[in-house]
């Protein structure tokens, strides 16, 4: 499997100060601003050399976004790897007996296939695979 790193997804609790942060302190374009209504979240890119921060913002109290920030609070949710075929990459995690969060791939932000690897198969890290339509 080919994989490149996409971006790293950041669980926000407060937008406002978490944007001040990123624009105003370090001078960060905040790029892009997307609604992904099917996972309650609030996508914000920050484009940095080729790779993003995507500050997430839950826009629902069920979201998966607001149930990690009630357990752990803000910071590092995810990191996500780009791949060329997610289907065969899924595929294949299965076979090797790879926990996933999602059996099949499905539709995120950016228009993209998704898929999530369980932190329990990854080291405790989430892992998002993303092909790019």
């Amino acid at each position: 499997m080919k994989a490149i790193l996409d971006h790293i997804g950041i669980a926000v609790g407060d937008l406002s100060e978490a944007l001040t942060f990123y624009s105003d302190v370090l001078g960060l374009e905040i790029e892009t601003t997307e609604d992904v209504t099917s996972q309650g979240v609030r996508a914000h890119f920050v484009p940095i050399g080729g790779v993003s921060l995507e500050l997430l913002e839950a826009t629902s109290d069920d979201s998966p976004i607001a149930r990690f920030l009630r357990r752990r609070g803000p910071g590092l949710h995810h990191i996500t790897l780009r791949v060329d075929d997610l289907t065969a990459v899924v595929a294949k995690l299965k076979s090797r007996g790879i926990r996933l969060i999602d059996a099949s791939p499905r539709y995120g932000a950016e228009g993209a296939l998704v898929a999530f690897v369980h932190p329990a198969s990854a080291h405790g890290v989430l892992v998002e695979l993303k092909e790019k339509k």
